[in-house]
């Protein structure tokens, strides 16, 4: 090989191994202006939500006039699972604005302790045990409510139960959580439904949700286009349609076959109770749209947000104050027009 085919083929391989590194480089440097980019989007959504909780916060004091004011003393308020975090201190807040609240939980000792320390702070709060897992227990519950107070003006469903924190999602439990997130909302939905106290100022039942059971979520969603679809539609939203979706999923989950099922895949089993509470929450507002006035009952669900509780492992951004704060404003609304829709930071979402 001649002197200049040599150095041809030197200066040959410079050139490949100087595009090769320019290339490389061109691609750490798209890299990271991706990360920048995804950075800089975390920035001003972390921006956003800190904005809008200043707002919300600036909301919670200012004062109810006396023309919004629609309770008294007299106007019940049922708060289910409220022995501790957001459901203490909805209870705690509903309270605080005059009502008369019966704080319930599954266990009678530190439901009754919950009590006691807002007694003990001059309101008026009383308790009663309540496992919304237990049919006994919600007929218990309300034959002493019916007997005691005639029913209740606001009930807020908060009582729930979540198995997996950080980035596990384990289906270990889905049953349990299914079956008291969602079956047993439904029926203290369905005890309590013919006990709200009729008035001018109607009823109000508040779902304490979550936006990791939205239908149309970015990162967490439901799949299965035509079943999205189905429970999009209000006209085509039942019972059935619901109870079924879930039956469904717990039978995949038995058999192992949930993966590829297109159920969402973020804390699962927690997601798909919160998106069947949800859609019943919907079908509820739809089938109480015609009842007659003086007997009129509004049905809302929220999502508190990522809330620094027990269920969370202490690990959210938010205080119970105020992850509890839409679920009162909600429970006080003076509008009854407002039902059927799901809210968070005082602000509707879709669902």
């Amino acid at each position: 090989m001649s002197h200049m085919t040599m150095e041809s083929k030197r200066e040959k391989e410079i050139e490949e191994d100087r595009d090769s590194k320019n290339e490389l480089k061109a691609e750490e440097s798209e890299s990271q202006r991706q990360r920048d980019k995804k950075e800089e989007k975390r920035e001003r959504a972390k921006e956003r939500r800190e904005k809008r909780r200043q707002e919300v916060s600036l909301l919670r004091t200012i004062p109810y006039s006396d023309h919004q004011r629609w309770w008294s003393a007299d106007t019940i308020a049922v708060v289910t699972g409220a022995n501790r975090g957001i459901g203490f201190e909805i209870a705690r807040q509903l309270a605080v604005h005059g009502l008369t609240v019966i704080l319930t939980s599954r266990d009678a000792a530190v439901g009754e302790e919950a009590a006691k320390v807002l007694q003990e702070g001059g309101l008026n709060v009383l308790f009663h045990q309540l496992d919304i897992m237990g049919l006994s227990s919600i007929k218990v519950f309300t034959e002493w409510l019916r007997q005691n107070y005639g029913g209740a003006d606001i009930l807020v469903n908060n009582a729930a139960v979540n198995f997996n924190l950080g980035a596990d999602n384990c289906l270990e439990f889905a049953e349990d959580v299914i079956h008291t997130n969602y079956f047993g909302t439904k029926n203290v939905i369905q005890a309590m439904i013919p006990l709200m106290r009729p008035s001018t100022s109607g009823a109000r039942i508040v779902n304490v949700s979550s936006r990791l059971g939205r239908l149309n979520g970015r990162r967490n969603r439901i799949g299965d286009l035509t079943l999205r679809h189905l429970l999009e539609d209000v006209d085509s939203l039942s019972e059935e349609l619901i109870d079924g979706t879930l039956t469904t999923f717990l039978a995949q989950v038995k058999d192992g076959s949930w993966t590829s099922g297109g159920w969402p895949q973020t804390y699962t089993d927690y997601s798909m109770s919160k998106l069947a509470v949800n859609a019943y929450t919907r079908l509820m507002a739809k089938m109480l749209s015609d009842q007659p006035e003086g007997r009129k009952i509004c049905i809302n669900c929220y999502c508190p947000g990522w809330v620094k509780t027990a269920m969370t492992g202490w690990a959210g951004h938010t205080s119970p104050e105020e992850g509890a704060d839409t679920g009162v404003w909600l429970a006080l609304l003076p509008d009854l027009l407002v039902t059927g829709k799901f809210f968070a930071e005082r602000r509707e979402v879709s669902f």
